[in-house]
């Protein structure tokens, strides 16, 4: 099978939310060499975030099965058919709302990622 390899793009400054759950501005800092990919990024009002889970545990990733939102209650469900953070590449996906760009540095809002976790894409949304 094809082995593959993925650069970020850029990475996440900032925690995702407050005390209470809200959620809170973060940056997302583009690396210079990839700064003509953000042409007109402005004009988006939602982006879609990838990034990688960085703080997942190796152990986690072995994890296959999961009961949703942790709710015992509820059967077991191939990690494939959740949301979950649990799962063989640690991908997390995020719809973003921009609310400004300067330079290299985009700031937006509902981001779900960790300080430091790697960007690795970003689409319109």
């Amino acid at each position: 099978m094809l082995s593959i390899e993925i650069e970020p793009v850029g990475a996440v400054v900032g925690a995702p939310a407050d005390a209470d759950g809200r959620p809170q501005r973060q940056v997302i800092e583009i690396r210079p060499e990839y700064e003509s990919c953000l042409l007109r990024i402005e004009e988006c009002e939602h982006l879609w975030v990838l990034f990688w889970m960085s703080e997942l545990a190796r152990e986690d990733r072995e994890v296959t099965q999961v009961h949703p939102r942790g709710d015992r209650e509820v059967p077991l469900h191939g990690v494939f058919a959740t949301h979950s953070p649990m799962r063989p590449n640690p991908i997390g996906m995020t719809r973003v709302r921009l609310i400004a760009r300067d330079g290299l540095r985009l700031t937006v809002e509902g981001l779900d990622a960790f300080d430091g976790s790697p960007v690795i894409d970003i689409k319109s949304g």
